[in-house]
């Protein structure tokens, strides 16, 4: 089952993602009131994420997601590696 908690945005586990990217969705994610930002009074300023009742009402859909994807992984990768192989295949994005 899915684990959840705070970390900062400079931990590991969130590399490939822009401050600008991780600023925007979660800005998007406030707006439809899945989290609650709160600015703390320290120095320098820091900023806490957490997650609003609505948004913690998607624990269990979200972890049953992540358990059928971990559960499936295997089968998964290698669906893409036959469609990576076929000659008529796209590349992703395309």
């Amino acid at each position: 089952m899915v684990t959840w908690g705070w970390r900062r945005t400079s931990s590991p586990g969130l590399e490939g993602i822009t401050q600008r990217d991780l600023a925007q969705t979660l800005r998007r994610v406030e707006r439809n009131g899945m989290i609650q930002r709160t600015v703390l009074p320290t120095s320098p300023v820091g900023v806490e994420y957490s997650l609003t009742p609505l948004g913690a009402s998607l624990r269990e859909p979200f972890g049953r997601l992540y358990d059928w994807t971990d559960e499936h992984g295997e089968e998964i990768q290698s669906c893409r590696r036959s469609y990576d192989t076929r000659a008529d295949a796209q590349p992703p994005g395309q």
